[in-house]
């Protein structure tokens, strides 16, 4: 299996985990935020990854939200779910079960928290791809995972059957350019941090971008990809401004990513709803400067 067996394109939104307020998962809210991403021309949607909280849930959560995510896309694109978790046993345990309810890829990120050498990630991937019929997009996001994938150890991987794909979140352009060049004509490649350069990650070749960002900033998030392949060069430009600009907002001024993404949805009008432990809800002065920056970039209006 290789690029070639799937169809894995264009801009894919990783959707939030919504949760009520006594931290049960919101399933209408969930399907009402992934059919607003195909409504807005998402090509697929990223279930349970790091935005999605996997950390947060259990593993009858994660897989009951396998089965939510496949359902409330009514196939109008595709949907990766996050099978990754630090032991090889649980990993091919949900892999199996994305498998089962569906899913069309399984999001696979090296184990996590113990630092590990490229031949112990391999073979973690390697044990994985020999235990699964579904297609793998194997994930580097060395800032949460610890070990990284680099564009050495994506090529080795990209000779393991299963591994159709890569999503590329660094969020180092020189790392990701390297893992292009050196794994584009085997899998694919996916621009993790498409907000900040999306654009020309498009440009050099990438097949797609995946990013939280659509959840708030939709259509603009998705018509990052589009504006770069229908040749509107100036709409690509003052999007990838508007991306920078985002990201620095959310990860500023007392905010994280993901709090502040959802609290984002809440002042649009979706609901975000609060995050689980540890992370918290955005307050005071660091949530007043979320509003304000969402009406200055005129995400807000």
């Amino acid at each position: 299996m290789n690029r070639e067996n799937i169809d894995w394109h264009g801009p894919m939104v990783a959707v939030i985990t919504p949760f009520d307020s006594n931290g049960n998962i919101e399933e209408n809210e969930f399907e009402n935020n992934i059919q607003r991403m195909f409504d807005n021309r998402a090509t697929g949607i990223i279930v349970g990854g790091c935005t999605g909280e996997f950390w947060a849930l259990s593993n009858e959560e994660r897989c009951r939200l396998f089965q939510l995510g496949v359902n409330a896309a009514k196939g109008r694109g595709t949907v990766i779910v996050g099978s990754g978790a630090v032991t090889v046993e649980e990993t091919i345990e949900l892999t199996l079960e994305a498998e089962r309810a569906g899913a069309d890829g399984a999001l696979i990120l090296p184990p996590y928290f113990v630092r590990l050498t490229e031949d112990e990630i391999f073979h973690h991937f390697e044990k994985v791809s020999a235990s699964t019929q579904m297609p793998i997009m194997a994930y580097n996001i060395p800032g949460n995972a610890v070990n990284a994938i680099t564009p050495t150890l994506a090529a080795r991987l990209a000779t393991l059957n299963q591994v159709v794909a890569i999503k590329e979140s660094s969020g180092d352009w020189n790392n990701f350019y390297a893992t292009l060049i050196a794994v584009k004509d085997e899998i694919r490649v996916f621009c993790g941090p498409a907000s900040l350069f999306g654009a020309p990650a498009i440009s050099s070749g990438a097949d797609g971008t995946i990013d939280c960002f659509p959840n708030v900033w939709a259509p603009g998030g998705m018509d990052l990809y589009y504006s770069v392949i229908e040749g509107r060069t100036g709409d690509s430009q003052n999007l990838q401004v508007i991306g920078q600009k985002l990201t620095d907002l959310f990860t500023s001024g007392g905010r994280t990513l993901y709090p502040a993404t959802k609290a984002a949805m809440d002042f649009m009008g979706f609901y975000g709803g609060p995050p689980r432990s540890p992370l918290m809800s955005l307050n005071g002065t660091a949530l007043e400067g979320l509003e304000s920056g969402l009406k200055q970039l005129q995400v807000l209006k």
